[in-house]
């Protein structure tokens, strides 16, 4: 499939002071459309609304998927990927779940690399910035009808953004919900689609308004074990491993998951997938035995918790700091992604300027 630029006429200012997340596009944006079985019209074109009928599918019946990345440039001005290839992988994960036609992951791999090249100028460089990429597939037929869809687009939007949390680096509170459920096994909650963050809504403005952060999300047929946060993995420093909760049918398969797994692993360090009891993470705080919890995520990287609430009662984790650990994971993890680091994983596609 041929690949179209269309250039923008009008350029958009870049923004100037705190960027905040998601609250600024840039001027180009890559769309294709599905339609009589296959993808085309591939194209780069300058960033614009859809125009859609009140009838489209996506609407009525949130047949939607989405992915998650960043581009780093560092001070050499080299721009570059993290791990892009496991998101398209994961996108087309997502989309045999909810009946979404796959897409080609070489061929939007090359496309993304383009856009971000055309967009280098887009791409902020003070530390704990980046340019958050947004890959979404979403239902365009024009029918009421509980049915997968017959037309699509697959679009992919930039946004220069900052650190995910207004405070930084500064330890997070987690309430942990006992009512809601995020996911349960045979749902969608291991893949990343649309209505698992709707859902996910109520229980977070609830946390927000006690003064928390997010949610820290317990399993739907027991509410026992710990399984994510908001839009984040979760680990745990429990008697001096490293603890996660194990993958099985209702967590999402982080990428940020998985690497600082790899890196932990590579520095000798013992990491454990496995179930985690709400009862033994609150237990190790109170008797000192949990040192540290972090959260892991594409938005955020790594944030540092630093107080739990549970039944009534805060949990102060670490005296409410940042951890060993976690920063030494922080540091590693962005180093690599920012050319800090020697990327000796592999992990990092370079993009030419």
């Amino acid at each position: 499939m041929e690949l179209k630029i269309i250039e923008a006429k009008n350029k958009k200012a870049k923004p100037a002071g705190a960027l905040g997340f998601g609250k600024y596009f840039t001027d180009h944006m890559f769309v294709m459309e599905y339609g009589d079985g296959e993808w085309r019209n591939a194209r780069i074109q300058p960033y614009e609304p859809f125009s859609l009928d009140p009838s489209t599918a996506v609407f009525h019946y949130a047949q939607a998927i989405f992915e998650g990345t960043k581009a780093y440039k560092n001070k050499e001005g080299e721009i570059r990927l993290f791990r892009p290839r496991e998101n398209f992988l994961r996108l087309n994960n997502s989309a045999d779940r909810v009946c979404i036609p796959p897409v080609d992951v070489d061929f939007v791999l090359d496309a993304l690399s383009k856009l971000v090249l055309m967009e280098k100028d887009w791409i902020p460089s003070d530390e704990g910035t980046a340019l958050y990429i947004r890959p979404s597939i979403i239902a365009t037929d024009s029918a009421l009808g509980v049915h997968a869809a017959h037309n699509y687009i697959f679009f992919i939007i930039l946004s220069p953004v900052g650190a995910y949390y207004a405070h930084g680096l500064e330890p997070v509170g987690l309430y942990v919900e006992q009512e809601y459920v995020r996911a349960s096994k045979g749902g969608t909650g291991h893949h990343k689609v649309a209505g698992n963050y709707a859902a996910s809504l109520k229980a977070g403005e609830k946390a927000i308004q006690m003064g928390y952060d997010q949610v820290m999300w317990l399993d739907s047929k027991e509410h026992k074990y710990v399984e994510e946060v908001g839009s984040m993995n979760i680990f745990f420093v429990l008697g001096g491993k490293v603890v996660t909760p194990m993958l099985g049918g209702s967590i999402l398969p982080g990428i940020t998951r998985k690497s600082v797994i790899e890196l932990l692993k590579s520095e000798g360090m013992e990491v454990e997938e496995r179930l985690v009891p709400i009862k033994e993470v609150i237990d190790g705080i109170k008797d000192g035995t949990c040192t540290e919890i972090f959260g892991t995520g594409t938005a955020a990287v790594i944030s540092p918790v630093g107080k739990v609430g549970y039944e009534g009662k805060d949990y102060i984790v670490g005296g409410g700091k940042m951890g060993e650990i976690s920063r030494f994971t922080y540091d590693r993890v962005t180093g690599i992604q920012t050319g800090k680091i020697e990327d000796k994983f592999g992990w990092v596609t370079r993009i030419d300027r």
